[in-house]
C-alpha cells in the first residue's frame, strides 16, 4: 500500500436505480449515485470524495441516456480524510 492510505477497497455499485428517472438525466445521476455510495461505504463527507476523470468517461461513454448497469470502482481513503476513487 502507498504512504497514507488508510483503508483501500474495491466496489461494485450497482446504478439500477437511474433506469427510473428521465433518460436525459440518467448519466448525469449515475455520477452523483457513485459519490453516494461512496459516501456511505468510506463514512466520509461527499464534498471529501474525489472521482477519477475514467469513471466520468465509462458513464458517459455510451451517452447520457444509457449509462452502465454496475461499476467497479477503486476507493482509497487516505489519513486526512479524502477519499480517491479511479476504474477497477
Amino acid at each position: 500500500m502507498e504512504e497514507g492510505i488508510v483503508k483501500e477497497q474495491i466496489y461494485t455499485i450497482p446504478l439500477r436505480e437511474i433506469k427510473e428517472r428521465p433518460r436525459w438525466k440518467r448519466a448525469k445521476l449515475a455520477v452523483s449515485v457513485i459519490r453516494t455510495y461512496l459516501t456511505r461505504h468510506m463514512k466520509v463527507e461527499p464534498e471529501m470524495v474525489k472521482i477519477d476523470k475514467t469513471i466520468n468517461e465509462k458513464v458517459w461513454e455510451r451517452g447520457c441516456e444509457k449509462p452502465p448497469l454496475f461499476i467497479r470502482v477503486r476507493a482509497a481513503k487516505f489519513e486526512d480524510g479524502e477519499v480517491q476513487a479511479e476504474l477497477a
